[in-house]
């Protein structure tokens, strides 16, 4: 390893241990997290659970599930249910679009003053 190599490894590993100033662009990041984050986490775990649910309606109807489970004709349910968990899904980008335009809407202001001193820093 040469001399500049090490230089570099050695600055990388000091930088993760000095105190990093805030910036008004990392806050301008932050605020930007800070709206799509409710969001994305609502549209990750309302589609992962209706995946599950479609997911359970479909064994029911495709293996034998239902007959171990009790069920004697798990056809009628299945359907309902996988219909049920694809219904969540498809209802699942409109209400993560609904959420993440009222974020915005709740941000909107904070965040183009914030981007607006920016942009008036640069030139």
């Amino acid at each position: 390893m040469n001399r500049n190599d090490q230089e570099f490894i050695v600055q990388k590993i000091r930088t993760q241990y000095t105190e990093k100033e805030s910036t008004e662009l990392d806050e301008l990041k932050a605020l930007d997290a800070k709206v799509k984050r409710p969001a994305n986490g609502f549209a990750y775990i309302f589609g992962s659970i209706s995946a599950i649910i479609m997911g359970a309606g479909m064994s029911l109807v495709m293996t034998d599930i239902g007959a171990t489970v009790g069920i004697s004709n798990p056809m009628v349910p299945g359907i309902v249910i996988g219909v049920a968990g694809m219904v969540m899904a498809i209802l699942n980008y409109p209400i993560y679009k609904r959420i993440l335009s009222a974020r915005r809407k709740k941000y909107a202001e904070k965040i183009i003053a914030l981007s607006d001193k920016l942009m008036a820093k640069e030139k």
